[in-house]
């Protein structure tokens, strides 16, 4: 009987385009699809020519594999991916592996590695980021959970994996569910990439009146810079396509987006940690916002903003723009990175930030040019506290940084919203502040919940109450 190197189950976009590209690459493949319709149609169509062996069962599959039987789910996350592992583990045996490649939570992630351990099995939680096309070509792939495991596949995975400066984009992320965890920052951070060319793209076209064949141009032009990269050109893309009437496709878009919840997962995340994400948690929020089309549509009626327009140098704003996106790009990632680093030391993850880095460099949807920077500047630093204290970031936020005000400057007086931009900046301004406010958030606290405070003149572990009412009265206030 003909045997496979590896197993999928799911065959939709995604787990079909995974299929052949490891077919591409020399390894046979046995398939399955809960309908198993789809099995013999992918086997008559698309994989017609190549190494893949279709089962009608889960049975079967796991009889067509070489040991250790090495499985991979491309499944809807949560429920769906606990109901197959239970329906693997009856055809399974000590040491084989179980792969789950799909979107699922971190902490689901942690769960099924302890679960499959106590039974003898191996199990791997992968981000894959990239798209079908990705997928079909070169995914960038984030392997955490059983380090057992990551021998057994290591070939398989890397071998079909993106290439950036002749490495894989895939390398061993930790273990547990630190590999989910590491595309669900991923995930975050393309919230607030996405969020940010949004904010740039309104400020173009209803600030400035770009048309859309100059904003394409515009793009175009920045895809050649330092904003190099996959969302930036796809936009200018996007700008190009025409509807049947010649109109643009995009304005016939209903402006209300969806998503699937890996943005909010990596928002709350950062409220359990205590990390200042605010840059993934305004972008969230501005979905949900884009959600109220209904309401926005009454309240525009009823409800108005600035009554001047634009005035002035169209070049020079649209540079000023630029910086914006720039600037905020870089706070979006320090951001990101910094979560990965608390999560780290919470969850006990030895995480190799330059490593993480190289393999958004190629193949993922935020892959872009300053992710080389980013890899470069853990590789100085493997210890680097914020990536806005290593020179490269630091000295691109200082040259972006006036044309960044004068973006948001603009936005203000046209009552255009720019909230991932603003939180950026906000950050920046309250990250490089030695004295923030807080003295006086905690003089309210201890006022009114004797919270206790500490004082800048005595020793950290020392805390302070005070009897503000009846001082406040001596005082002649209250």
């Amino acid at each position: 009987m003909e045997t496979a190197d590896i197993g999928l189950i799911g065959l939709a976009v995604m787990g079909q385009n995974l299929v052949l590209n490891m077919a591409d690459h020399g390894f046979s493949v046995a398939v399955f699809n809960r309908t198993t319709r789809k099995v013999d149609e992918f086997i008559e169509g698309p994989a017609r020519d190549h190494t893949v062996i279709g089962c009608h069962s889960i049975a079967e599959l796991c009889q067509r594999l070489h040991r250790p039987r090495k499985v991979m789910l491309m499944v809807k996350a949560g429920p769906v991916v606990d109901a197959f592992i239970e329906q693997l583990i009856p055809h399974l045996e000590a040491g084989d592996i179980i792969i789950d490649g799909g979107n699922s939570l971190y902490t689901d992630t942690e769960r099924r590695v302890a679960e499959c351990a106590e039974r003898g099995l191996l199990y791997l939680g992968m981000g894959v980021s990239g798209g079908e096309e990705g997928a079909r070509h070169g995914p960038s792939l984030m392997p955490g959970g059983n380090p057992r495991a990551w021998p057994e596949v290591k070939t398989i995975f890397q071998s079909i994996a993106a290439r950036a400066d002749g490495e894989p984009c895939c390398q061993w992320v930790g273990e547990g569910g630190a590999g989910h965890y590491v595309k669900m920052v991923h995930n975050g951070i393309e919230y607030g990439d996405m969020q940010l060319i949004c904010e740039a793209y309104q400020l173009l076209r209803e600030g400035l009146g770009l048309s859309v064949d100059e904003l394409a141009e515009t793009f175009d032009r920045w895809n050649r810079g330092v904003l190099d990269s996959y969302l930036i050109e796809i936009t200018r893309d996007i700008f190009t396509v025409r509807d049947s009437d010649g109109e643009p496709l995009l304005d016939k878009i209903l402006d209300s987006a969806g998503q699937k919840g890996t943005g909010k997962w990596t928002a709350i995340n950062a409220l359990e940690l205590g990390v200042p994400l605010t840059l993934i948690g305004e972008a969230v929020f501005a979905r949900y916002l884009s959600a109220l089309k209904e309401q926005r549509q009454r309240a525009a009626a009823v409800l108005h903003g600035p009554r001047t327009g634009f005035s002035g140098d169209r070049a020079e704003v649209i540079e000023h723009i630029h910086d914006a996106l720039y600037a905020s790009k870089i706070i979006s990632y320090a951001q990101g990175f910094m979560l990965m680093r608390q999560a780290a030391g919470e969850y006990g993850w030895n995480l190799h930030y330059g490593d993480i880095a190289l393999m958004w460099r190629g193949g993922c949807i935020i892959r872009s040019r300053f992710l080389g920077n980013i890899k470069a500047a853990y590789s100085k630093d493997p210890e680097l506290e914020n990536l806005l204290l290593d020179d490269f970031f630091r000295q691109a936020i200082e040259a972006a940084q006036d044309g960044w005000r004068q973006a948001l400057e603009l936005a203000i007086s046209l009552g255009i919203p720019a909230p991932a931009f603003s939180s950026a900046l906000a950050f920046y301004d309250g990250y490089r502040s030695e004295r923030l406010p807080a003295n006086l958030l905690q003089a309210q606290r201890d006022y009114f919940g004797a919270h206790t405070y500490r004082r800048v003149d005595r020793p950290q572990d020392e805390v302070f109450h005070t009897d503000w009412i009846t001082l406040a009265k001596k005082a002649g206030i209250s």
